[in-house]
């Protein structure tokens, strides 16, 4: 007899359907007024075994690998109901443990597809405003990793991405970079080169439309930082930008400013040997440019012998090849300006 009354197995989107309602008890101004902290915290505690639950199923364990179906199935009613906002909303009220579980869950739906289709990019697409909560959340000391760790999943989708960067929020990260708290600011620059280097196209579409105020303030705000690691981490991004193939009608605006060369000019001066090789490759494009402005090739040609002199002394730790053909290349057009 015994046999008969065991409770049925969960399935994962019943799963999915219990996080739902239990996410009603995570933030107590909304819960039932009266209901004991006691109840609550058994609700919480309940919620917290439930997120265990789905990221087993999405991630599988050291003994069994995802199963396809059921990973399919939870993504399918995660995404029918509203529960994803409710997790993101509600995140804050959650234990660290509870946090992380949510953190992976929804990073993980990211990238699950249902008929071959990446159905949270639909979802996304409908609630777009779930962004704008996102990117606030890195002022959250408390929530910013965990919020950055879900924006940076979520700008997989091209349309995501694209909302961002034509939105005021491409501003913001010129703040976050600089955040005192090292790790929030070294998340913020993940996410902001993850926003300009994945989605080659939106990103070219949005540099060619946003160019001037966008590298007047990566300029004065990252590359001019009096922050050694901010600045380090701008140069280095900055050459991945403009050398992208995608990005060539940028990078050949870029190269004919004056004041952009000035800036490169005093990177190469750098005492770091990791800025000054990062600050080369893009000083490089100014001087193999075959159409130099002429105060570009008037700045170029009065410190003629100072370039030579530096790019003299600026070497590698190890032996790299390619840089020193292309430092060759660099100096034989350096030597050769000027000349009829």
């Amino acid at each position: 007899m015994k046999g008969l009354f065991k409770s049925k197995p969960r399935t994962p989107p019943d799963i999915v359907r219990q996080t739902r309602d239990l996410l009603f008890y995570a933030d107590r101004s909304v819960s039932i007024p009266d209901l004991r902290e006691s109840k609550r915290q058994e609700k919480l505690s309940e919620l917290s075994k439930n997120l265990r639950d789905l990221k087993l199923i999405l991630y599988g364990s050291s003994d069994a690998e995802p199963v396809a179906d059921a990973c399919a199935q939870l993504t399918q009613e995660f995404f029918k109901g509203d529960t994803l906002r409710r997790l993101i909303t509600s995140l804050q009220y959650l234990n660290l443990e509870a946090r992380k579980d949510a953190t992976q869950v929804v990073a993980n739906l990211q990238r699950q597809q249902v008929n071959s289709r990446l159905i949270a990019s639909d979802y996304l697409e409908s609630n777009i405003d779930l962004l704008d909560f996102l990117v606030d959340g890195f002022e959250n000391t408390d929530m910013a990793l965990h919020y950055g760790t879900m924006f940076r999943e979520c700008i997989r989708h091209q349309i995501v991405a694209k909302y961002v960067l034509d939105s005021q929020h491409m501003k913001k990260f010129f703040y976050y970079i600089q955040l005192p708290n090292f790790d929030i600011a070294a998340d913020a620059a993940a996410t902001f080169k993850e926003l300009l280097t994945r989605h080659k196209s939106t990103v070219a579409e949005f540099l060619t439309k946003n160019e001037d105020w966008f590298f007047a303030d990566y300029n004065s705000k990252l590359l001019e930082s009096s922050n050694y690691i901010t600045r380090r981490q701008a140069i280095k991004l900055l050459g991945d930008i403009l050398l992208d193939r995608s990005n060539s009608a940028v990078m050949t605006k870029y190269v004919s400013s004056m004041d952009n060369l000035r800036i490169l000019m005093n990177l190469l001066r750098e005492s770091s040997k990791t800025i000054q090789i990062d600050a080369f490759h893009v000083f490089k494009l100014f001087v193999a440019n075959q159409r130099k402005p002429s105060d570009i090739m008037n700045i170029l040609v009065a410190n003629k012998n100072k370039l030579l002199r530096l790019l003299a002394d600026i070497k590698p730790d190890k032996e790299d090849e390619s840089f020193e053909t292309d430092k060759a290349q660099v100096v034989r057009e350096i030597v050769s300006l000027g000349k009829p």
